[in-house]
């Protein structure tokens, strides 16, 4: 949370919109955001994504699904910030009517994903060829300064082209060192977590043949954790969002609701300052999220009720290419 006098300010100027400038305190956790990360030109290719996806297969296959994995490069970029957006209420103290208005930080991101490569069991054809833009997303980020839950002073909105749109709510933290990668389950939840299971099929093939050689579904975090080693990481900003908090959720279209419905999205973003320095003496700046969507479809097969929970898992390793320096006239 920002200090009282700090969201006095935001009071006393209103809603206020100019460009975002790293390290700027009033963002709070979110101050080293502002400006492009990319996977070019010094982390190429550490963007991978798997997704089951539903899949008509051949007559007599006991699959109804593919699993398909991407490696890609991205762009990620935060643009704009409104420092003062203002959410009005009122509240009572000592039996007077007071104003409870909460001012919110708000960041603009865009994010675009380019394919390197991409494979799927069983085959289908569809995988698609090498530099395909298989992503788009447009959304927000915001901090709320004051008059929030203290687990959830963070938001992140986002719209996909597929007919989704996502609130997850959470928190920023910030600790010296590295960040702590966790395991990630690969699995899907509603199946016999067994490779020698012949529904499993898809993710033994790749368990054993992992994709070019490097991403293996069975374990999608191994390679965030690879791409730490021998980084002297100094500090790391930790922003954790989540769908499935109160008031949280997803909603999607009646197609996707149908077929395989996004249920939750949880998502990791670790900023990392290193102890390398950039041109400006200021410590260079890397970012590495791991997200996992659970998309619905196809009944269990594990005895469990509901539908099969499906992990659409992405993770990337970025740093920051572009920092924008200093901010444009405001706008009332």
């Amino acid at each position: 949370m920002l200090k009282q006098y700090q969201v006095d300010a935001m009071s006393a100027k209103g809603r206020h919109i100019e460009t975002a400038v790293e390290g700027d305190e009033e963002l709070g956790p979110l101050k080293l955001l502002p400006g492009t990360w990319q996977n070019l030109p010094n982390l190429p290719g550490r963007g991978w994504n798997m997704i089951a996806l539903p899949f008509a297969t051949e007559p007599g296959s006991r699959l109804n699904y593919r699993l398909l994995l991407n490696q890609y490069n991205e762009t990620l970029r935060f643009s704009l910030v409104d420092k003062a957006v203002a959410n009005r209420g009122i509240g009572r103290v000592n039996g007077v009517s007071v104003d409870t208005d909460q001012f919110v930080v708000a960041l603009d991101y865009e994010q675009s994903i380019q394919q390197i490569a991409a494979a799927d069991f069983p085959v289908s054809g569809k995988a698609g060829a090498s530099g395909l833009a298989i992503h788009h997303e447009p959304g927000l980020f915001l901090f709320m300064t004051n008059e929030a839950d203290p687990a959830f002073d963070l938001a992140r909105l986002a719209t996909i082209p597929h007919g989704d749109s996502v609130l997850a709510l959470g928190n920023g933290t910030v600790a010296d060192g590295p960040p702590v990668i966790p395991d990630t389950n690969g699995f899907p939840v509603g199946v016999t977590a067994d490779l020698t299971n012949p529904y499993l099929a898809p993710y033994d093939e790749f368990h054993k043949k992992p994709f070019l050689n490097l991403f293996d579904p069975t374990e999608p975090e191994a390679l965030l954790v690879a791409a730490n080693t021998g980084v002297n990481i100094v500090r790391t900003t930790t922003l954790h969002t989540d769908s499935t908090v109160p008031t949280g959720g997803i909603l999607n279209i009646p197609f996707v609701v149908k077929q395989a419905n996004a249920a939750t999205m949880r998502s990791t973003f670790w900023i990392q300052e290193l102890a390398e320095l950039d041109a400006h003496g200021q410590p260079k700046l890397r970012l590495q999220y791991l997200q996992v969507v659970l998309l619905d479809f196809f009944a269990t097969r594990d005895g469990s009720p509901g539908l099969i929970r499906w992990p659409h898992i992405s993770i990337n390793t970025m740093e920051k290419v572009d920092t924008p320096v200093a901010p444009a006239v405001a706008v009332a």
